[in-house]
């Protein structure tokens, strides 16, 4: 089998862009159940929520509004957003 020279970096871009996403996922999946007042007592709920503050650990109150789901949203997008971009800025270097 042969492979065409880069194709390794290729599939490390891939792998970054794919792990950048999910963890902007899991992120924007926690500000939805959020918003939408999930069942906290439900398992995927905490999973989702305790997998989110760990990713967002750096930025979850980094921000201090009056209204609780500003914070959230403010403090949990903004990793998603740096996620996602720092992993596509990454993927896309590894790329060329």
């Amino acid at each position: 089998m042969s492979y065409s020279r880069g194709s390794g970096s290729i599939t490390a871009a891939r792998v970054i862009a794919v792990v950048a996403d999910v963890m902007a996922f899991i992120i924007g999946l926690w500000i939805l159940m959020y918003l939408l007042d999930a069942n906290r007592g439900n398992e995927l709920v905490e999973f989702v929520r305790d997998t989110a503050r760990w990713l967002a650990g750096w930025s979850h109150d980094l921000f201090t509004f009056d209204r609780a789901w500003a914070n959230v949203v403010a403090g949990y997008g903004l990793a998603a957003l740096v996620y996602l971009f720092i992993g596509h800025a990454v993927a896309g270097r590894i790329r060329r």
